[in-house]
Parts: C-alpha cells; structure tokens; sequence
C-alpha cells in the first residue's frame, strides 16, 4: 500500500515539474518512485523468525506455512505467525480449576499444561483460532477445563486427592493430548502439581475420619471385653472342674486315713493320742500309739 502511494506521489510531482518546468519537482518525483520500488521490494520480504511458522493470507485465501528465514511474497499477502517454542499453561493461583467428584464433593486442582504448536498443522490452527494468542485462551484452556472437570467427575473424593490422584493425572493427560493433537497442537506434558478439598468437604472429611476413630475404639474395646470374658469362662470352668474332681476324689476313707495320718505325727510328741477323726469300723474310738507307729 506504502509503495503504491509513493508511486502515485511520483507520478504527480513529475506532471507538476513538466508544467512548471522547475527541476526541484522532478528530483522529488525520482526520489518517491525510487521509495515506492523500494518499499514494494520490502512488501515482497517476509522474515519469519527461529522458532516460528508463518500462515500467508492473501485476500481472504490461506496458503501453505512458511518456515522460519526470509520468504518472499505478495505485498497483497498477509503472514500471521506462530510460535512453535513450548507453552506453558498453568492453572493454579486464581486459574485453580474447581472440579467436583462423583459424590459430588468440591476440589480444587491445580495443573500445569505444556503444549506447542506444530508447523505442519499451522493453518488447521489459523483456520480455528486465528492468531497465537487465541489458540491458548479459545483451545487449549478451554478443552483443558473440561476434560479435567469430566475424568473428576467419574472418581469420589477420596480417590480425588490421595489414592487415585496418579492414576487421574494420566488419563487427563491422556485425553487432553487426544482432543488436541489433530487441532495441531502437540501437548507434551501435564503436571497434576496438587488436589486439595474445599473447607466445606475438608469438614466432611474431618467428621468422617473422627467417627471411624471411634468405631475403631469402640470395636477394640468390645474384642478386649470379649477376650477377658472368654478368659474369665475358661478359668471358672476350670475351677469347677478341679472341684468336681476333689469332690469325687475325697470319700469318707481317704478323709479319715489322711486324719489318722496326720494326728500320728502328732502323736510323736505323747505315747497315747485319741484321734478326733471319728470312730473305727467297729464302732471304738481310734488311739494312735506313737511308740508303735500303729493305731
């Protein structure tokens, strides 16, 4: 457009110079012809930079990328570029994604996404976000939320932020390189950095982890309960049994010789001792002699 203007600029100021046939007009009608080829050369150079890809549009119709160096082109074409450097998105601070569970418990995940444009693929990304500054806030983000609001949704809490978190991680990251990747854009890491509950869940789970505690006390204490009564019924069984053994063990006999037995050491100490232990079979008393040893 420069050029152009230039051209007719030099076009004017060489029929004012013939009219006027003043040599200064004429030098200015050869300096602005000189500028307008010079600006229409410039408007023929594109430099694509190291680490970019460029999308031609001329009049509405997109060409084929051109690679990083200096591309020639029509002055009526215009290049959008890419950057083709790793991104990083990072959804955490005051971009935490709030997600709920299946149980429908509120979390906060906080993630950091790495993606980068492939050049192949730069059109398909002109054609649905038109610069580079939209292919995060219209692509990347967007499908980034949703994925991992739905694989959240599918998992309780708990297995939210502990027991599953490795296991959730991987398939988000599996799925967001799947949704992305025919758009042209190449994801190469996601970072689960960390889930953590909302206060209101957070007090769920405090209540929750209380009462276990106490059905776990309470449950050891019925197996201790439980224990000492088992033992207390062993050892009265065997009380009972023992007596019912001496019971059937101590006759009227056996208490009367283990009487005479004992008296008879005490008879040691006097000749003659009447035994108190009752009287013998025929009905006399029972002396015991301690200088025979015999009753």
């Amino acid at each position: 457009m420069l050029s152009i203007l230039l051209l007719i600029a030099a076009v004017v100021l060489f029929f004012v110079g013939r009219t006027q046939d003043s040599g200064g007009w004429k030098i200015g009608a050869v300096l602005s012809a000189v500028a307008a080829v010079l600006a229409g050369v410039f408007a023929c150079v594109h430099v694509v930079s190291a680490y970019e890809v460029g999308v031609p549009v001329t009049f509405g119709n997109v060409g084929k990328p051109i690679t990083s160096g200096v591309q020639f082109k029509s002055p009526f074409t215009d290049v959008t570029s890419f950057s083709t450097r790793p991104v990083d998105l990072d959804l955490f601070g005051k971009d935490v994604v709030e997600v709920r569970s299946a149980q429908g418990g509120v979390l906060y995940a906080d993630l950091t996404i790495k993606w980068a444009v492939i050049p192949a693929r730069a059109v398909e990304l002109y054609r649905l976000a038109g610069s580079e500054e939209a292919v995060q806030e219209r692509l990347v983000e967007p499908d980034s939320r949703e994925i991992i609001r739905n694989v959240f949704a599918k998992h309780t809490s708990e297995e939210g932020y502990t027991s599953a978190r490795e296991q959730i991680g991987a398939e988000i990251a599996a799925l967001i390189k799947a949704r992305l990747e025919p758009r042209g854009i190449d994801v190469t890491n996601v970072n689960l950095r960390n889930v953590r509950p909302s206060e209101k869940l957070q007090d769920q789970i405090d209540k929750k982890i209380q009462q276990e505690q106490a059905t776990e006390r309470a449950v050891e204490a019925a197996r201790t309960a439980k224990a000492e009564a088992e033992r207390r019924r062993i050892e009265a069984e065997g009380i009972a049994r023992a007596n019912e053994i001496l019971a059937k063990s101590l006759s009227d006999k056996v208490l009367f010789n283990q009487c005479i037995e004992a008296y008879r050491e005490a008879a040691k100490a006097n000749p003659v001792y009447a035994v108190p232990c009752g009287t013998s079979s025929n009905g006399t008393p029972v002396i015991v002699n301690s200088g025979s040893g015999k009753n």
